[in-house]
């Protein structure tokens, strides 16, 4: 049975934050087992008559990190799979399963109220930048969107956590020294550093930490685009450890909005055609608009091979 708080471990933090190269490292350790973004865990419940939330089966099978799992396991859980048959067929014996939780904190919570939490931030004027760059956002605006998602509801609900069951990682520390947050990391866990957590680049595509990677706005971005991500950040930057960079914050108004907004979904279209072609977005769209999901089975099973392909 799960929910006790030495069942599971979560990671929590925006995307583009580092929580994917955190899973590689954690999933170096020879008793921890990360099979990936575990979202799907908590994205897709519903309600039941007693007010139960229980998986919404058909929105899973249409999940591309469920079924990313589903490949990443070694068995697969009981039909019909709950959130707890699912994490318990992340790992093998001795192993702690690791969930890589980007959003739906108040569900994990709700479910699991005693689990341990590994808070990892990342400075949002980076994941703005980053967020750009992975064509899912035209703008800073929008690009930083997902990280003042994520940390509302950590100041929402995260704060009230006991001490003990959390611990706060920055990126930029765990990319400076890797091998003192690691050992933090896993004191917290309870387990004994392992060197080999450091050798995630042999059994990855991604390189050992760089430290050009922090900070890279004050490089990589205008001044006016700096003040955007500010302004609409507002006091969550400093709450959230980092320090205003002395910029105007700029807060654009309706018409400003609007044209951001525009940018944004031109861009991101362009992108995914770019990435998909024109047939397989639109396909899945209409299927969504339609609430027909058997019709956007093929499409969103080739996006995923590209997706998998554009994430190596």
């Amino acid at each position: 049975m799960l929910g006790k708080k030495q069942d599971f471990i979560a990671v929590y933090g925006s995307l583009r934050s580092g929580t994917t190269l955190l899973r590689l490292m954690l999933d170096g350790h020879s008793g921890l087992r990360c099979t990936g973004e575990s979202d799907f865990l908590f994205d897709h419940l519903r309600p039941d008559g007693a007010g139960q939330l229980h998986p919404d089966h058909t929105a899973l099978e249409l999940d591309r990190t469920y079924r990313a799992y589903l490949r990443a396991i070694a068995t697969p859980p009981p039909s019909p799979p709950n959130v707890e048959s699912m994490i318990a067929h992340m790992a093998g014996p001795g192993e702690t399963p690791i969930l890589m939780l980007h959003r739906n904190l108040p569900r994990l919570l709700a479910l699991f109220p005693g689990c341990r939490i590994i808070h990892l931030l990342r400075d949002p004027r980076d994941v703005a930048r980053s967020s750009i760059g992975m064509g899912w956002a035209g703008n800073v605006y929008h690009g930083v969107g997902h990280w003042i998602r994520t940390e509302t509801d950590w100041a929402n609900a995260g704060r009230a956590l006991a001490p003990d069951q959390v611990l706060t990682v920055q990126y930029e520390n765990l990319i400076l020294n890797p091998e003192k947050e690691l050992a933090r990391i896993c004191e917290f866990i309870g387990v004994s550093y392992e060197p080999a957590m450091l050798e995630y680049d042999t059994r990855s595509t991604y390189s050992k930490p760089d430290a050009s990677l922090v900070f890279q706005w004050k490089k990589k971005l205008s001044d006016k685009e700096v003040g955007v991500v500010e302004g609409r950040i507002g006091p969550l930057l400093t709450a959230s450890g980092y320090e205003p960079s002395g910029v105007t914050p700029r807060h654009p108004g309706p018409f400003g909005r609007a044209a951001l907004k525009l940018e944004n979904r031109v861009a991101v279209w362009r992108t995914r055609i770019r990435r998909y072609g024109l047939t397989d977005p639109l396909l899945v769209a209409f299927a969504r608009r339609l609430n027909m999901p058997a019709l956007s089975y093929g499409a969103r099973r080739r996006m995923d091979k590209k997706v998998r392909a554009y994430l190596k």
